[in-house]
């Protein structure tokens, strides 16, 4: 075989293995260390936050996956009692991006009903994750 061909296949496996994690990594939502834990206030995101627990997500105005996870997160706000979806532009809100490192849109954050971060996922995350991590959120709350 050539090199040119080594080079082409070596291409090929590498965008599939490129592929593959990105897809298995897309939309998952993450836990956040316990020693690192994040607040937001009402007033940082321009109003209340939910009772039980925030979907808080950060959209770009380009972004196609950010619709289709506001019709998400907006279709669980209306599933649970006491959960707020807030949608916020990442570039207008750019000093509260760079304190939580949201690095690409959209990136969902479930906040606890005190306002601290439980879980994040970047990219567009399924109903069944975003309900599981809610979930976490509201499970986390004192009785």
């Amino acid at each position: 075989m050539s090199l040119g061909l080594w080079v082409l296949v070596g291409a090929v496996v590498a965008g599939v293995v490129l592929s593959v994690l990105k897809a298995w990594v897309d939309g998952r939502f993450r836990r956040k260390s316990e020693d690192d834990v994040e607040r937001v206030t009402g007033g940082e995101v321009g109003g209340e936050l939910g009772e039980r627990a925030t979907l808080l997500q950060f959209s770009s105005a380009f972004c196609a996956p950010c619709r289709a996870t506001r019709r998400t997160l907006a279709e669980v706000e209306g599933m649970v009692d006491g959960v707020r979806h807030i949608e916020l532009d990442a570039e207008s809100h750019l000093e509260l991006v760079r304190r939580l490192d949201i690095l690409r849109t959209p990136t969902t954050l479930i906040l606890d009903g005190t306002g601290a971060v439980v879980k994040r996922a970047s990219g567009a995350p399924r109903k069944p994750d975003v309900i599981a991590a809610l979930a976490a959120a509201i499970d986390r709350q004192p009785s």
